[in-house]
């Protein structure tokens, strides 16, 4: 199997692998939900094939604390990310530590403001515990391009090692000013919906694969959509949701192989825009 491609996080110089998991809707699951095998396959599948990053947050119901669960034996190879989402000081210090309690962990390896709620009192909140050694990387996140202009704002107004936000080819916005901001800053990105929850996958399935795609490996759509997003520069890590262990080899097998070049990312994006 080849290898995953890696990273680099700016901050640090540590590369972690391109290729994460979400856990949106896909972990909101406990043990009497048939899909919890398939959810523990696909997790020991992700770190047998090399992957580390997985993206968790308390907005995701269940999925703290299945993660917890069905990565505790891998825990020592993982990248393990969350998130605060509530208002107020002594709320997120609660909030955060009931996280640590949920993914079985003393020390995570980043933690964000989820969607820039409270952005101001979290960032404090996340400094002190960065500098306590209890995690490693401090980020911010937002799932909407209508956020774009106050992400950008905050980035530049204090340091983040992480900047998390929707990216796909068919939400290019963050292209025109978010992206090329973080790779001035030296932030790193972690893309999210890189299928736009599946709407794109909708959208396309009935459509022949983008030119050149098929010289990439590329044998679905997922596989292209995922090689454009990864072929940014800006982009450090992309994790789609995923608990099915096809649809996760699937994309493992994008991730190690060739991306498209400019060229071929302008290509894909007329070709999109015309259908």
């Amino acid at each position: 199997m080849k290898a995953l491609l890696h990273r680099t996080i700016p901050a640090t110089g540590e590369q972690i692998p391109a290729l994460g998991i979400g856990t949106y809707r896909a972990y909101d699951i406990e043990h009497t939900n048939p899909r919890w095998t398939a959810a523990a396959t696909c997790v020991a599948d992700f770190v047998a094939a090399g992957g580390a990053v997985i993206d968790c947050s308390p907005m995701y119901g269940r999925a703290e604390t299945a993660i917890g669960e069905l990565a505790t034996e891998f825990r020592p190879r993982l990248f393990v990310a969350s998130k605060v989402w509530c208002t107020g000081r002594a709320a997120g210090h609660k909030q955060i530590e009931t996280s640590f309690q949920r993914l079985r962990s003393e020390r995570l390896d980043l933690m964000q403001v989820h969607n820039l709620l409270d952005v101001d009192v979290h960032q404090e909140t996340l400094s002190d515990l960065k500098r306590q050694g209890r995690i490693r990387y401090v980020g911010v996140t937002h799932y909407h391009a209508g956020a774009h202009v106050h992400l950008e704002q905050v980035l530049r107004a204090g340091r983040y090692d992480f900047v998390q936000v929707n990216y796909s080819l068919g939400e290019l916005e963050a292209e025109t000013r978010l992206l090329p901001c973080a790779q001035d800053l030296g932030t790193a990105v972690i893309a999210n919906r890189p299928f736009m929850q599946e709407a794109l996958l909708r959208r396309l399935h009935h459509r022949p694969l983008p030119p050149g795609a098929a010289e990439l490996g590329c044998v679905t759509w997922a596989q292209a959509l995922l090689k454009f997003v990864l072929a940014h520069p800006a982009v450090t890590c992309v994790i789609p949701a995923t608990g099915n262990p096809q649809h996760l080899a699937e994309l493992i097998a994008a991730a190690c192989g060739p991306l498209p070049d400019a060229n071929l990312c302008a290509r894909w994006r007329v070709a999109i825009r015309d259908w």
